[in-house]
């Protein structure tokens, strides 16, 4: 329940109502997304936020921004919050590799909790068009869709096993090794691991990095299929991460979220160089992740993220940062880590953040360009609301809200008033759970 007292609008908030109200877009449909399309430009990468992973709107309005940047700028491959071995089986579906799955069977791979995020009606329906816009592409210009994420150490280390069962026998050793060093851990999230690597630190680090070594020595031997040749040296890379991830868990602090954000960053690196040199993507993560941390009280944290490195990374117009946010509704989310899913009430936004301006503005969709918004007035840091898949909305006032410097943050920002939940194709999770390392349940 929303228990706060409205107040009247003071003279910070009348001039920024008045300037939202003026510099705004309403949005309705497709076509009035041209001003973005315009931002964009001739930019490389084009990260697509989302203030929480259930809100079928966020999903639904990246779809549609998604499809044009394919269709009429010719962007080349989707890059998500997501793992690798999941993510690369829904690939290789969509590319027609085979034929003999339907898509609600590839998006039950996606089993880890919060099995809602990619295994859902609306990605489902995403994944459907990007098959049939690949029918009539030839094999080497088909778009592709990956995971970026660290998470995934066991199914990367299976996958990797699988690959040289096939391919390169005489190469399994050193993923047997690795296996053994892991398995007394297997059962769990990797705290056990983060808790026996203080007795005897660096537990597992050489057998991981050893495996990387032996699978990049051999992989170009492994041509007969380039992309999985690829993805089998990225799962070796994600084992090598993903056992610093668990390592660092232990200690605090915000070393375990640098850890995921500069694998995430480092992966969208090798893709695009796999891709070539003038290949464009697409990324789609929470805002936490995508909209530039040192706009936010995340800097003062010691955090980063894959919007801020990118911006480091490559030139300011190459990367066009778009988020997003609602004034209230529902959403999917879980009351604690690994709960069931639930449909949620997503109660109206706190007076005086960005999503309460918004909302007052006029209480419809909007689109941002942040150059109109480049100015004293937008220059503070305002609550902007960051739900995660672990949610309690009645304590929605004591957090959930990122201080932020909006136009510093994104370049671009697309407000829904109204949202609903996204619709989750009901599974169970695996019971491989990762602990959460946001303090918003990111």
């Amino acid at each position: 329940m929303n228990s706060r007292v409205k107040t009247r609008p003071g003279s910070y908030e009348k001039e920024a109502l008045n300037r939202l109200k003026e510099k705004s877009v309403v949005v309705h449909n497709t076509k009035d997304l041209d001003p973005l399309m315009d931002r964009i430009g001739d930019a490389r990468i084009v990260m697509l936020g989302e203030a929480s992973h259930g809100t079928h709107e966020y999903y639904t309005w990246r779809s549609r921004i998604t499809k044009r940047l394919i269709v009429e700028k010719g962007f080349d491959f989707i890059a998500v919050e997501g793992d690798w071995p999941d993510a690369y089986r829904l690939n290789r579906f969509i590319k027609h590799y085979d034929d003999s799955e339907r898509v609600e069977d590839v998006l039950h791979s996606f089993d880890r909790w919060p099995t809602w995020m990619w295994a859902n009606w609306e990605i489902a329906a995403l994944a459907g068009w990007l098959r049939t816009h690949n029918d009539a592409l030839p094999k080497d210009r088909r778009i592709g869709f990956y995971g970026l994420d660290v998470y995934s150490l066991w199914d990367s280390l299976e996958a990797i096993r699988n690959y040289l069962i096939k391919t390169d026998p005489t190469a399994l050793e050193a993923i047997e090794k690795t296996f053994r060093c892991f398995e007394p851990y297997k059962t769990d999230d990797g705290s056990s691991y983060a808790y026996a690597s203080l007795s005897l630190p660096k537990r597992c680090e050489q057998d991981v990095l050893n495996l990387l070594q032996d699978i990049r020595k051999r992989s170009p031997a492994y041509d007969h299929d380039y992309e999985n040749a690829f993805s089998t040296e990225q799962n070796a890379l994600i084992a090598v991460n993903a056992e610093k991830y668990y390592r660092s868990m232990i200690g605090g602090g915000p070393d375990s979220w640098n850890i995921r954000d500069s694998h995430m960053e480092e992966t969208l690196e090798r893709l695009l160089e796999f891709h070539g040199p003038s290949s464009r993507v697409i990324v789609w993560e929470h805002n936490t992740h995508i909209g530039d941390a040192s706009a936010t009280d995340m800097a003062q944290e010691g955090m980063y993220n894959i919007g801020e490195l990118a911006r480091q990374k490559f030139s300011l117009r190459e990367v066009v940062l778009v988020g997003f946010g609602s004034y209230e509704g529902t959403v999917i989310a879980g009351r604690s880590w690994g709960a069931d899913m639930q449909k949620m009430e997503m109660p109206p936004a706190r007076d005086g953040s960005w999503e309460f301006l918004l909302h007052e503005a006029g209480g419809e969709n909007r689109l941002l360009i942040m150059k109109e918004f480049d100015d004293a007035v937008f220059h503070k840091q305002i609550g902007h609301r960051a739900i995660g898949v672990v949610y309690r909305p009645q304590y929605e006032s004591y957090g959930n809200y990122v201080p932020s410097v909006l136009p510093q943050r994104y370049d671009a920002f697309i407000f829904i008033d109204k949202t609903k939940a996204l619709h989750p194709l009901h599974m169970k999770p695996d019971g491989h759970l990762v602990p959460d390392t946001y303090p918003f349940g990111e």
